[in-house]
């Protein structure tokens, strides 16, 4: 495994990031919305669906612009980056679902968010999927404690108002 050194992020990469909870928070609620009339499978379809239909476009696009672009594709990821469409189409399912019942949109985003955090560190630690092992901290540990802690305050705390 390479070694990692940690750099600080940029202004930037942290505000990409955050902006991409937003993005995530509004994908989950117009998702849950499809779930709720037509189903967690339903609400999976569609926003798989639309996403194949913008990049079917977008491959359009970069094919008479930018055939380098196109010509990158055809290098082949492991086996498990395929992996990434079934995942999402669970996630898109389990978030549909969960969004509809008390949890509620920041419950079941906030739970979410534990369970990431909890998923990355074992990542870390393991070296899964290729990425460098990284030893786990008291830190980390503190950091999953916070994030469970927020969580339940959102839901139990937030239930009673």
């Amino acid at each position: 495994m390479s070694s990692f050194s940690p750099q600080r992020p940029r202004p930037l990469h942290l505000l990409a990031a955050f902006a991409s909870g937003g993005l995530l928070t509004f994908a989950v609620y117009i998702n849950a919305e499809a779930g709720r009339y037509g189903g967690a499978l339903y609400s999976s379809w569609l926003a798989h669906g639309t996403g194949t239909i913008a990049c079917i476009l977008v491959l359009a696009l970069l094919w008479f612009r930018d055939r380098p672009a196109v010509t990158a594709l055809a290098n082949r990821a492991p086996l498990w980056a395929y992996l990434g469409g079934i995942s999402g189409a669970a996630t898109v399912m389990l978030t549909s679902t969960a969004v509809n019942t008390p949890l509620a949109l920041a419950g079941t985003l906030s739970l979410g968010l534990a369970g990431q955090v909890v998923f990355s560190l074992a990542a870390d630690q393991w070296g899964l999927f290729g990425l460098p092992r990284r030893r786990l901290t008291l830190r980390d540990a503190g950091a999953v404690i916070l994030i469970t802690a927020g969580s339940l305050l959102i839901i139990f705390v937030g239930m009673g108002s």
